[in-house]
């Protein structure tokens, strides 16, 4: 069995309107939120056991928080250069490479593209992963490689101003 958590980075920061993209970092909202959604994950019963995020610093940070949340090292992150402006054939590729021996992963990501990603992956439709959204899906498939075409199912969907989180 499989298990995949697609979280959306957290909320980053503007403050520097002149800052490229790939190295705004999160705002003080982005930092409290990274960790307490790492905590709802475990209050689902998730043991994650792999990370996966884009080089991103915002990706990159909330994957850190998530790290420690779970007892890894910050270096204990893969970075997938692709998950930076993710198509949907960058998740495919990303997800169908993840290492076999490792049963229950996270990915951190951005918008479009992950929105569009979970949205492919059961009939739960999300309109837009607000930041910090952890979308989580299972498939009994032995092999990352074959995850793309097994049968998932929906586990849970949660986010920072969650209502009932």
């Amino acid at each position: 069995m499989k298990t995949l958590l697609l979280v959306r980075h957290a909320k980053s920061s503007w403050d520097d309107i002149t800052m490229k993209d790939f190295d705004r970092p999160l705002n003080d909202r982005g930092k409290k939120d990274a960790p307490e959604m790492a905590e709802r994950v475990k209050e689902h019963g998730v043991k994650v056991e792999h990370l996966v995020s884009s080089p991103a610093k915002r990706a990159k940070r909330t994957a850190r928080y998530f790290a420690e949340a779970f007892g890894f090292g910050k270096d204990d992150i893969q970075l997938v250069d692709n998950l930076y402006e993710p198509t949907q054939q960058a998740f495919t590729e990303a997800v169908a490479a993840l290492p076999d021996g490792k049963s229950v992963v996270a990915l951190f990501a951005h918008n479009p593209g992950i929105t569009e990603y979970v949205n492919s992956l059961s009939t739960v439709r999300v309109d837009d992963m607000p930041t910090c959204a952890v979308f989580a899906v299972s498939t009994d498939a032995k092999s990352w490689a074959d995850f793309a075409s097994s049968e998932k199912k929906f586990l849970f969907f949660d986010y920072p101003k969650n209502p009932l989180g």
